[in-house]
């Protein structure tokens, strides 16, 4: 745990804080759930509460306080390597389900909903400035973190790397002093992104602390001894700290013990997370579900089939004691009902296509993995090219040729432009990164004891041209008030999905 020191003599407790967008990452044998752009395409609040409050416990259990979390940017493009983080492309979907987890996690520790402001570009997020005008600030970049201060009552915000507007958000006076603690009335602390979030004018401006340890806040004491910073400057930070470990009582025992995480209950939020959030995007010919009872055998396919993937080795980075697999999901499900072939390959030999052949229906594992998408500087960085690749296209047209009935389970964490081999596939389920307990999920809705009902939180294009520029190079970036699916619309374009599509397994009529 990241530990910020208290004052024992006084009776302050310190903090202690993990990362936590998707579990607690400081535990090993935490509950692994899905990455938050899937647990977005739920679009259910009250779900994302309960895991919220699941985080919560599991983080409180091992002596944690503060848990940093919800990602709530803005995906202002799905090259941000850090998509998967967040709950998408909308201002309302975003505000909706991060106040919902804030709800829940606060139950037993502190949020920190971040990155406080405009952080979408990973590739240069240490020094990249983002021009933007008020109304695209104050609509589209801040609205959801407004939410999460006066309808979630965060206890924290943790402000971003990048600058907006000429300065540093972590020395903002704009941002922190005059709109979060100014016109918000936001009376909790704000915390650093770590290592290099802070600068010489943070404090006066309205930083709080400084993470990991100090480092420019160092000289703090020696320049209020100067003069050179006022005493007040420190008192107000002290108060803020202070006042929220006395709101949410951090000294109190602990109400949970260890045997919370990784509970049954947890595991089962979890598997629920990931089935309601799985996307359903193509289903011809009544492809899906699968019926067991009318097929003898079928063939897996695909490197990623049992292969743990679960999302961004950065900060979100979560170390589950086990990850149910696609493969093991399935096989749970079926037995020894129906032969499964399972082909660990991405590149298909005769072998190969002959078990493809025999099969009544094929199932096509692949997607992203963390070496395509992620954190910057700790991880793969942002994906400036939205297909799959030479191999794992192949790998999907290769089978789609051998059989008729190929279905594609997409793993990744944003949108994936699929136009050239879409339609070759009867059926296409998107399953994000889907948590340690993906693999069941992944079988209940392949053999029709789940129901697709995951919606997408953004736009799946048809090519890059359909997208505002992504400059993950320059220093320099403007961001205009259009993205997602109000660019299409005012281009007049159409998407390969738009934000909100789903299909179900569910007939409807008149």
């Amino acid at each position: 745990l990241w530990n910020v020191p208290g004052v024992e003599r006084l009776g302050v407790p310190p903090f202690r804080m993990s990362d936590g967008p998707r579990g607690v990452g400081v535990h090993d044998g935490a509950t692994a759930f899905p990455v938050g752009i899937a647990r977005a395409a739920t679009w259910d609040p009250e779900l994302e509460l309960r895991v919220g409050e699941a985080m919560g416990r599991e983080l409180r259990a091992i002596g944690g306080n503060v848990l940093l979390a919800p990602t709530m940017n803005n995906l202002r493009h799905p090259s941000w390597g850090r998509s998967q983080e967040t709950y998408g492309e909308d201002v309302h979907l975003l505000a909706r389900m991060g106040v919902a987890f804030i709800e829940g996690l606060q139950e037993y520790v502190l949020a920190n909903p971040k990155h406080y402001a405009a952080n979408s570009i990973e590739d240069t997020r240490f020094d990249v400035d983002v021009t933007i005008d008020e109304r695209t600030l104050r609509e589209i970049y801040l609205a959801h973190f407004r939410a999460a201060v006066h309808e979630g009552r965060a206890a924290s915000v943790m402000s971003a790397y990048n600058s907006v507007n000429g300065q540093f958000c972590g020395e903002n006076e704009t941002l922190l002093r005059g709109i979060l603690k100014g016109q918000w009335g936001f009376d909790g602390f704000v915390l650093s992104d770590f290592s290099f979030g802070t600068h010489a004018d943070s404090a006066v401006n309205g930083l709080d602390l400084e993470m990991p340890s100090p480092n420019v806040f160092r000289s703090l004491l020696r320049q209020v001894q100067s003069g050179e910073v006022p005493e007040s400057v420190v008192d107000e930070a002290v108060s803020r700290m202070v006042r929220m470990k006395l709101r949410y009582d951090l000294s109190a025992p602990s109400p949970v013990d260890e045997s919370v995480i990784a509970s049954e209950e947890h595991l089962a939020v979890a598997q629920e997370a990931s089935a309601a959030g799985s996307v359903l995007l193509k289903n011809d010919s009544g492809a899906l579900p699968l019926d067991d009872t009318s097929i003898a055998r079928i063939a897996v396919v695909g490197s990623l089939a049992d292969t743990p993937n679960i999302g961004d080795t950065g900060s979100s980075s979560v170390r589950p004691a086990f990850v149910i697999t696609p493969l093991q999901g399935i096989e749970d499900a079926l037995g020894d009902r129906i032969t499964i072939d399972h082909i660990d390959e991405d590149r298909l030999d005769a072998d190969d296509i002959a078990l493809i052949e025999m099969a009544d229906a094929v199932i096509v594992v692949t997607g992203l993995t963390s070496a395509d998408e992620g954190e910057g500087l700790i991880g793969a960085g942002d994906r400036v090219d939205l297909g799959l690749g030479e191999t794992r296209v192949g790998l999907i047209q290769s089978a789609a040729a051998a059989n008729d009935r190929t279905i594609v389970v997409l793993e990744g964490g944003g949108a994936i432009t699929l136009g050239e081999w879409l339609p070759d596939v009867e059926a296409l389920l998107m399953v994000w990164y889907p948590g340690q307990m993906g693999g069941h999920a992944i079988a209940d809705l392949l053999f029709g004891d789940a129901n697709p009902s995951g919606k997408l939180p953004f736009t799946v294009p048809k090519s890059l041209d359909q997208l505002p520029p992504f400059d993950n190079v320059s220093l320099e970036v403007e961001y205009g008030y259009f993205h997602g699916y109000r660019y299409l619309d005012l281009r007049g374009g159409t998407p390969e999905f738009p934000f909100g599509f789903g299909l179900s397994y569910t007939s409807f009529a008149k």
